[in-house]
């Protein structure tokens, strides 16, 4: 099983994170992108223990119910990796190699690269460009991942009923999806500098691009489950309940000012943290534009927070904006989901590239 893309027929991207299933399908006319079927799927708890699969059965059966409830038909799918469970590195080769020399030279120096015996990891490559030092060489990508992570996500797709044809790595399929938004706001054009900043359940994650590619990444233990945990807490309510009523309201007045405008203060704290981070790391400048994207960006008026905070501006990462959308989903609900769907997209992006 490949871990980067090549040729191969139409696909379900399937987003396996550790709270949440998340399944999107897209078709394509000329230029265009149309969302065709989407679902949300919640996971039991430990099913996902960091960031590996737990219980392939418990999995496989969520994405089976998220693969009912959208309704699609499509049989192939396109899951991912998360970044921890990744090596990647940019190699240096000769330009006149095939894919099969390449190939070849690269099992015979893993080593090299790879700190785990070859039998014991799945291993791919991809040509990115000729390098800017030597135009008789190339920069190849190289991505390697544990053997059972792989297969685990493999498994747990065919007792869903769908065969894997790509595994990809969860960073590349942000990317495409972000290089998808900056063609919206650019019109196809030099984007910047652009930061993902995406608050899941019990992570954050801060991703950097420049030139459509990411160059910096680093997590946070800070995510939206200190919310849910706030209003349990608060409201003597279990954490069950207290999701759905952080998702749904219906909570006392007292909740916007005493609980959730803290919350967004120290989201936006975070983020800015993470930023400073970056730059500490990094001498390539400011960043010119955060997206924020997962569960948290659904909250109303974090954008603003943020870009108060940070002094940079922000929006709400919506790779649908511009996309039409099938007549039986409800456009409302697909727009709220939307932040969290970006490795999603990406993987469904994959059909196309």
């Amino acid at each position: 099983m490949a871990l980067l893309a090549r040729k191969k027929p139409q696909l379900v991207g399937i987003d396996i994170s550790p709270t949440t299933i998340k399944l999107l399908e897209l078709s394509r006319s000329g230029k265009s992108y149309k969302v065709e079927s989407y679902a949300v799927e919640p996971l039991p708890p430990n099913a996902i223990v960091d960031r590996n699969i737990a219980d392939v059965t418990v999995v496989g059966e969520a994405i089976g119910r998220a693969v009912k409830k959208s309704g699609t038909r499509t049989k192939y799918a396109a899951c991912a990796v998360s970044g921890a469970a990744v090596i990647t590195k940019i190699i240096t080769m000769d330009k006149g190699l095939t894919d099969e020399q390449m190939e070849a030279q690269i099992q015979l120096e893993a080593d090299q690269y790879i700190p785990y015996p070859l039998e014991e990891i799945r291993l791919d490559f991809e040509i990115q460009r000729v390098s800017p030092q030597d135009s008789n060489k190339v920069e190849v990508l190289l991505a390697a991942s544990r053997s059972d992570n792989v297969e685990a996500r493999v498994a747990a797709l065919e007792v869903a009923g769908l065969t894997a044809k790509v595994v990809d790595v969860e960073a590349f399929a942000l990317e495409n999806t972000v290089n998808l938004i900056a063609d919206q706001m650019t019109g196809g054009g030099d984007p910047g500098i652009i930061a993902v900043a995406d608050v899941g359940a019990t992570v954050t994650t801060l991703s950097v691009m420049q030139d459509r590619r990411i160059i910096y990444n680093r997590e946070q233990q800070f995510g939206g489950r200190q919310l849910t945990e706030e209003i349990q807490r608060r409201y003597g309510l279990s954490y069950e309940e207290a999701g759905l009523a952080k998702r749904q309201g219906g909570l006392p007045e007292n909740y916007e000012p005493e609980v959730l405008e803290p919350f967004k203060s120290s989201m936006a704290m975070e983020i800015s943290r993470a930023l400073q981070f970056f730059y500490s790391a990094s001498q390539i400048g400011a960043v010119d534009h955060i997206l924020v994207a997962g569960g948290c960006a659904a909250i109303q008026g974090i954008a603003q927070v943020i870009e108060s905070k940070t002094g940079t501006r922000t929006s709400v990462a919506n790779p649908f904006a511009q996309m039409q959308t099938a007549s039986r989903l409800r456009e409302d609900i697909l727009r709220a989901d939307a932040p969290a769907l970006m490795v999603a997209c990406g993987l469904a992006l994959r059909s196309f590239s």
